[in-house]
């Protein structure tokens, strides 16, 4: 066997491309890693719900959706079954499932968002308009310091 070391790609939330899919969606959702990047079908975004946002009904085909909260509180339901969220929580969404994401909170729910394959995610939210993070962004992510020029 041989074995070989590749360089992993490091990246701070600076280098995240952040989108709004669609003018009228309460989430924005920044790309951290996709098959572009990865070089493997997946999709890892941080996703950002405004005070009560939340994502339109949705369903995958084939994969699976994991959702890791890293701040505030929602619901989530699949398939009409609720279960209520908060930061520390994980949920693994399965294919085929229908399922809907929202922010039950007085602040900002901020999700680690997974997707394995791709199933055009990376493409879908690549469609949607160019936004930036606040500084309340960059402060949740642990990077204030990386928001201010230099």
């Amino acid at each position: 066997m041989i074995n070989c070391c590749v360089i992993p790609v490091v990246k701070s939330p600076k280098d995240y491309q952040v989108y709004r899919i669609s003018p009228q969606d309460t989430n924005r959702l920044a790309i951290v890693f996709d098959p572009a990047i990865a070089n493997t079908s997946l999709t890892c975004c941080v996703e950002i719900f405004d005070v009560g946002g939340k994502t339109p009904p949705n369903r995958h085909q084939f994969a699976v959706e994991m959702f890791f909260v890293l701040k505030g509180e929602g619901r989530a339901t699949c398939d009409g079954k609720s279960v209520a969220i908060k930061a520390g929580d994980s949920l693994l969404v399965p294919p085929t499932g229908t399922h809907v994401i929202e922010n039950t909170g007085s602040g900002r729910l901020y999700t680690l968002t997974v997707m394995v394959p791709n199933e055009d995610f990376a493409e879908l939210i690549r469609s949607g308009t160019p936004v930036e993070f606040d500084a309340e962004d960059m402060a949740v992510l642990g990077r204030f310091d990386a928001f201010i020029s230099n």
